[in-house]
């Protein structure tokens, strides 16, 4: 299940199964709203032929839930003209 998240830049998820096209990384953080930080293991797509695909979605080592960003979403939606 993926959450909609107003709070979050950018689209995350801790779990690599959900991903597709999975770029490995070797450094950078994600800082939650708390000033907790969790490691970017890696950066991928969701969705693929038969849906819509997102890009640039985070591997976030021990992220719990899968976020969707609302203002990552908006972003590209004026990028695109849509």
């Amino acid at each position: 299940m993926w959450y909609l998240d107003s709070g979050c830049f950018k689209h995350m998820t801790g779990d690599a199964s959900q991903l597709v096209n999975i770029k490995w990384k070797h450094d950078g953080y994600v800082t939650y709203g708390d000033n907790n930080r969790e490691k970017i293991l890696g950066v991928g797509d969701i969705g693929g032929k038969a849906s819509v695909t997102i890009k640039d979605v985070l591997l976030v080592d021990g992220l719990k839930h899968s976020l969707l960003s609302i203002n990552q979403l908006c972003d590209k939606r004026v990028q695109n003209n849509i």
